[in-house]
């Protein structure tokens, strides 16, 4: 039991810290701050069914792919972070024709990829898996995103006690 719950706590530990819950608590608020309580928690659902396609992708195939391509673990993070940069310096210039007329759908991008299936939680997958093996990452994944899917839910009440 103690060798299960150190190697959840090592793949989860990281894990969070890359997801970033609390974090993206604020992101969710931010986006169509109009949005009607149904059409925001299904986009939030589907920002989380997006992040977890895509980690559970990269778990599987992103070494294979990785290795085809001759790239780099090194390589993929800076080129994660330069897309990271292009999305922030778009939203700050305001690159939408009209202002103040932010997309209504923002469940698979920003929101799902790459804010919860960034390059930060890809890149610790793919070290994790080779740490603690396949089943904990998946297990310490799915319990990340599930805290996300309750900060999510409970957003408003987040929202109001700031």
């Amino acid at each position: 039991m103690r060798e299960f719950l150190e190697k959840f706590l090592i793949a989860f530990i990281p894990l969070f810290v890359a997801i970033d819950p609390i974090g993206l608590i604020a992101c969710f608020m931010g986006f169509a701050p109009n949005a009607s309580r149904e059409h925001r928690q299904r986009q939030g659902l589907l920002a989380i069914a997006t992040g977890l396609g895509v980690a559970i992708g990269f778990i599987f195939l992103g070494r294979a792919i990785f290795s085809a391509l001759g790239i780099s673990v090194a390589d993929f993070q800076v080129a994660g972070g330069i897309v990271l940069l292009a999305l922030a310096v778009r939203d700050l210039l305001g690159s939408s024709d009209e202002p103040g007329s932010g997309s209504e759908d923002f469940g698979v991008v920003p929101l799902g990829m790459p804010l919860i299936a960034g390059p930060a939680l890809l890149t610790a997958l793919l070290l994790l898996v080779d740490t603690v093996g396949v089943m904990f990452t998946i297990l310490s994944l799915l319990v990340n995103l599930l805290l996300v899917e309750v900060g999510f839910r409970y957003a408003r009440r987040v929202e109001g006690l700031l």
